[in-house]
């Protein structure tokens, strides 16, 4: 737990779910003010919401596709009027379509970049606004993916869009860091979310990517939210500009880890 993040207001993008839901638990667990962003899925956000407040915490579920900016600056207002400010903001939402890339459609493909991409830098730029009318230090945290460096055909939109997401946050994290403001990124790899619920369920596709990773296993989303709690808590007050790989090596040529590559 860290102390310095009790009575702090988060907003988690794309909360209803997966690594959104494990993340804004987890700030509700640290006694932040959590606002719950979604999309479509209200019941899921919120599920996410009253988990949080039978905790003890304070938490508020928005509406908002996060592909607007329009949108966007109308979440960071719920989030002002609900709590009166935003020191960290969570660029989780994001999308996956699966097709060869000689048969995506461009509307597809914007779709997928629309809300991966366009979506986190609207969320930063809205985020960084507010961190400098303040004058206050101000903490961003973007989900990437291993796909921001391992290629994955039939998903070039999403690795292009996660391999933007891993600039963006360097380029921001310089462009701000004199001002105290510090972004980082989170890069998850195999887990245990509703999205690869189906998947997994096939034993044998789930061994064939655990083979993949070299500890063995697939990671849960508490792993991702022990991780941003981290990134967001003072004790790591001199971290910006990074992506953490939360993914048990699975970006470590695990080919090569009994000696065959």
């Amino acid at each position: 737990m860290y102390d310095d993040l009790k009575g702090k207001t988060v907003v988690v993008t794309g909360s209803s779910k997966g690594l959104g839901a494990a993340m804004a638990r987890r700030f509700g667990a640290e006694g932040m003010n959590v606002v719950a962003n979604y999309r479509s899925d209200e019941e899921g956000a919120r599920e996410t919401v009253r988990a949080i407040e039978d905790a003890g915490g304070a938490a508020a579920a928005v509406q908002a596709d996060v592909s607007k900016g329009e949108c966007v600056d109308a979440l960071f207002d719920a989030a002002m009027f609900s709590f009166g400010g935003v020191d960290i903001w969570v660029n989780n939402a994001g999308i996956e379509v699966a097709s060869p890339s000689d048969r995506k459609s461009i509307e597809e493909w914007q779709r997928v970049i629309d809300v991966n991409l366009t979506g986190v830098f609207a969320g930063c730029r809205r985020a960084i606004d507010h961190f400098l009318d303040r004058k206050m230090p101000g903490v961003i945290i973007n989900l990437s993916s291993v796909h921001e460096i391992i290629p994955w055909p039939h998903f070039a939109d999403y690795a292009a869009s996660k391999a933007g997401v891993g600039m963006l946050t360097k380029t921001l994290a310089l462009e701000y860091a004199d001002r105290g403001i510090r972004v980082n990124a989170i890069a998850p790899g195999a887990m245990n979310t509703p999205i690869n619920a189906e998947k997994f369920a096939d034993l044998e596709a789930r061994a064939a990517t655990e083979r993949l990773i070299p500890m063995g296993y697939v990671g849960a989303p508490e792993d991702v939210a022990a991780a941003a709690a981290w990134l967001a808590s003072d004790q790591a007050s001199y971290v910006t500009g990074t992506t953490l790989f939360v993914d048990g090596g699975m970006t470590l040529y695990p080919g090569f880890q009994f000696g065959q590559g």
